[in-house]
């Protein structure tokens, strides 16, 4: 299988972290043992690019990477700044050969200013959107999300959203659980709904600490059980209260919130992976029923579960 060649666009002055977030997680990403993606940082002027952080940064390749890229993603400045011409005429150019294409935080400028965005959804850097809508007026813009795709263009808030665009971008091109172990890898969130408009919940945030870990261990290996929060505090041996307070304090919901987001996750997993009925995943997941899955994910994602696997399902048709 040939590499994914992934572009990245270096504007000046360049935020070091939204530069970091595509090669820590497309560089990740195995099929086969092998790698999946190749990332090649680029920028209009090859050589010392300033950065946000006040260091230089040097890039060896021009916009003529550009030209053979799968993918291409401009990285974001964090602050408002006037799209480089050229960058922009590479971006419009690759857009017109029907390349992929992405932006992180402030680089959605670079896509409106070539016109990529006229009559598209699209998201930037909160601080920034107000200034993205009145400079491009025809472009749909989303400011609450942490990404928008439409169609072959995305669009992601800054500095964090970054991360979740790329591991949007991932598991559409290998699936969840691909993208989930990259992931794991990187110690970050799995992946965070938030690009279309039925993509737009709030997920959950990351865990910060340890003494329930066995117990949520557990739950997930027991996932198609009808587990209650007496047995998540039996096992935790503990009383409900005191495992409702400190489950909250490690991961930021109750944990009934938890259960549902692990079981509908696991239902999101199983679409993607199997031809399993509705009720078999329904069953295996913990929701119960049939309509009780569709319920839960056209409430997380806007999907039936026959649309969202029909949109997202790893399986060829032989197999």
């Amino acid at each position: 299988m040939p590499l994914h060649r992934v572009a990245v666009i270096a504007p000046s002055p360049v935020s070091l972290f939204n530069l970091a977030i595509p090669e820590l997680l497309f560089g990740k990403v195995e099929v086969e043992g092998r790698p999946a993606y190749e990332v090649v940082v680029c920028t209009p002027e090859p050589g010392p690019v300033a950065t946000t952080g006040g260091l230089d940064l040097y890039v060896g390749r021009g916009l003529d990477a550009v030209e053979d890229a799968d993918t291409v993603l401009v990285a974001g400045t964090g602050r408002r700044y006037e799209p480089d011409p050229r960058t922009v005429a590479a971006v419009g150019a690759a857009a017109a050969r029907g390349v992929r294409i992405a932006s992180i935080c402030s680089g959605a400028f670079v896509l409106a200013e070539a016109g990529l965005l006229d009559g598209r959804s699209a998201t930037t850097y909160w601080e920034l959107a107000e200034e993205l809508r009145r400079r491009y007026p025809a472009l749909d813009l989303q400011g609450d999300v942490l990404y928008v795709q439409d169609g072959n263009v995305m669009t992601s808030s800054g500095y964090a959203a970054g991360i979740d665009l790329c591991l949007h971008i991932i598991r559409g091109d290998y699936g969840a659980a691909a993208a989930n172990a990259v992931a794991r890898q990187a110690l970050v969130a799995p992946v965070r709904p938030g690009g279309q408009t039925q993509f737009t919940q709030t997920p959950l945030p990351a865990e910060r600490g340890v003494v329930c870990a066995d117990t949520r261990g557990w739950a997930m290996r027991n996932l198609d059980k009808p587990l209650t929060l007496t047995d998540l505090a039996r096992h935790a041996g503990v009383s409900v209260r005191t495992l409702t307070r400190r489950f909250h304090a490690e991961s930021g919901v109750s944990p009934l919130q938890w259960l549902l987001h692990q079981r509908v996750e696991r239902a999101k997993e199983l679409l993607e992976t199997t031809t399993l009925p509705m009720d078999r995943i329904a069953e295996a997941s913990g929701l119960g029923s049939a309509d009780s899955l569709r319920a839960h994910l056209v409430r997380r994602t806007g999907l039936t579960p026959s649309a969202y696997r029909a949109a997202f399902t790893r399986l060829t048709t032989a197999a």
